[in-house]
């Protein structure tokens, strides 16, 4: 047996330990190789100059989310979220707050303003109840529901579980629909504990690296954000107002002209008139039936008095 190039390979049947095409392979990831020439050149004193005292050396990181500058930055080792959102970043977009930036890809944890001085390294990172992970890095601002966001993380654990442990492949998919029935309006305080269970027994247990970290993003959104799942569970209620379900439209009846251009735009016919009429104004106000809108937002671009907001 050859390879593509004609170089031998060991011939079958291989030891219970090889390589690619039974050949001597080291797997790792391409920023680890991308180090290796560099100290090489100058040294493991100076590439052990740079960076914490545990951590050392430099990390690539994703920047993504809303923040001004994105894109892949590479910076020391205990740079701290601060120094890279504000500075490197250059700030959230728009001006708005800064609400939270997750780290280390699809399962790191969720990191609040209390974190911002939190030196990028591994130790400080896990502390925190985050991880470097991949290297990624989401800005997200005040507009950005939480709960939403542990779902979104979620559904890719659950797309990219190999299905061979049940941790894993079960307890991911009964946490995301619990996240589900939540982010509909449909959860308990109970099923806040469930997550909690389920997620600490998924840590304990799943077999690879994807499994034990994939409660991360619920777990770190359930200590830094409760109120947010206290709301969506007690008062059925998205302060972001990023969960459909929990949408409510509403026209405010002292803006409202009664000229009914909403009601004509609006596809799933849930606006009327009332019998109501503005002071100033000729016409009756228009009214939604929550039981019939689609929360299309259709009568809201129609809209020209600003008469109708989502509550």
């Amino acid at each position: 047996m050859e390879g593509m190039r004609g170089e031998p390979t060991l011939k079958p049947p291989f030891p219970a330990v090889h390589g690619y095409k039974g050949q001597p392979s080291n797997v790792n990831n391409v920023e680890t190789f991308a180090n290796v020439p560099i100290i090489i050149t100058k040294g493991a004193d100076w590439f052990a100059s740079i960076g914490s005292e545990k951590s050392k050396g430099t990390k690539v990181f994703a920047l993504a989310g809303q923040i001004n500058n994105v894109g892949l930055i590479e910076v020391p080792m205990g740079t701290t979220l601060r120094d890279i959102i504000y500075e490197i970043g250059g700030g959230i977009k728009g001006g708005r707050k800064f609400k939270a930036v997750q780290t280390g890809g699809p399962s790191g944890g969720c990191l609040t303003e209390k974190h911002l001085d939190t030196p990028i390294d591994y130790e400080s990172l896990a502390a925190a109840g985050s991880m470097m992970g991949s290297g990624g890095m989401v800005v997200m601002d005040d507009t950005s529901c939480m709960v939403a966001i542990a779902k979104f993380y979620l559904e890719f654990t659950c797309e990219e579980s190999c299905g061979k442990c049940s941790p894993c492949r079960i307890g991911n998919k009964r946490m995301l629909e619990i996240l589900t029935k939540i982010t509909e309006g449909r959860g308990t305080m109970d099923d806040l504990q469930e997550l909690r269970n389920l997620a600490a027994v998924i840590k304990d247990t799943a077999l690879c690296g994807l499994g034990q970290t994939s409660p991360n993003p619920v777990l770190s959104t359930l200590d830094n954000f409760w109120d947010e799942y206290v709301e969506h569970v007690v008062d059925k209620k998205c302060r972001a107002g990023v969960c459909k379900k929990l949408m409510r439209y509403e026209i405010d009846k002292e803006k409202c002209i009664g000229c009914g251009a909403c009601k004509k735009n609006c596809p799933a016919e849930a606006i009327s008139k009332t019998d109501y009429i503005a002071p100033g104004h000729k016409l009756p106000s228009m009214m939604i039936d929550p039981s019939k809108c689609i929360k299309c937002g259709a009568c809201i671009s129609t809209c020209k008095f600003g008469a109708i907001s989502v509550k």
